[in-house]
């Protein structure tokens, strides 16, 4: 994944608003404790997801793909009063883990944490959603946005992590399952005339889709 030049993003890092105490010890705890930390969404993504949200202000946020639970908090930030936030997993050994960081946060009562099967799940979520992150399995990136797509609402957004793949989705050679299970979805959503796009190069790559 650090396929960015650490120099540029640490730079970024200094000029952007600090993690919070608890964002920083879960930062901490889950490269110390969990297997694969470089999922965890980061001070710098993390900054300017909550930065979105707090743009967007929303009263529904869904995210595909809990972790530890690191993005779902910065995304809460942005949440209206009565607003709340859904977060599906899979994984249930990280569900005491992620839960004790929700419990410990401001938005405690408004994060709905779900160890389910997304697939399954988001068929059951009412909308209109304002704010969809995906970040779960690559291979069903496409499965995902067609479950949300027709929930969220005009000028909501969904926002899909991991879109560059540690740059391998440009590198011909590279033909996993993952790998080219991204590159149809990007191309999918660029062909999809119901949402403008925008696909930045921030961390592992983030796709940004406004629904007309």
């Amino acid at each position: 994944m650090e396929f960015i030049d650490s120099n540029i993003e640490a730079y970024s890092q200094s000029f952007s608003d600090p993690e919070s105490a608890l964002l920083k010890e879960l930062n901490r705890e889950t490269h110390a404790l969990i297997l694969q930390p470089r999922m965890l969404s980061g001070h710098l993504q993390g900054r300017f997801l909550s930065l979105i949200s707090k743009i967007l202000q929303p009263k529904l946020i869904l995210e595909i793909g809990t972790y530890t639970g690191y993005s779902a908090l910065c995304l809460a930030e942005g949440l209206t009063e009565k607003g709340h936030l859904i977060t599906i997993d899979i994984n249930e050994e990280l569900e005491t883990f992620s839960r004790s960081f929700f419990n410990r946060s401001p938005y405690a009562s408004q994060i709905d944490y779900r160890i389910v099967d997304a697939k399954d799940e988001v068929k059951k979520i009412d909308g209109p959603i304002d704010l969809v992150f995906i970040d779960a399995d690559k291979r069903n990136y496409a499965t995902y946005f067609d479950l949300v797509i027709n929930k969220v609402r005009s000028g909501g957004l969904i926002i899909v992590d991991n879109v560059l793949w540690s740059g391998k989705i440009i590198d011909a050679t590279a033909q996993d399952k993952s790998t080219v299970a991204l590159r149809d979805f990007n191309q999918k959503c660029l062909d999809d005339v119901r949402v403008e796009k925008t696909l930045l190069p921030l961390r592992d790559g983030l796709l940004i889709l406004r629904k007309k």
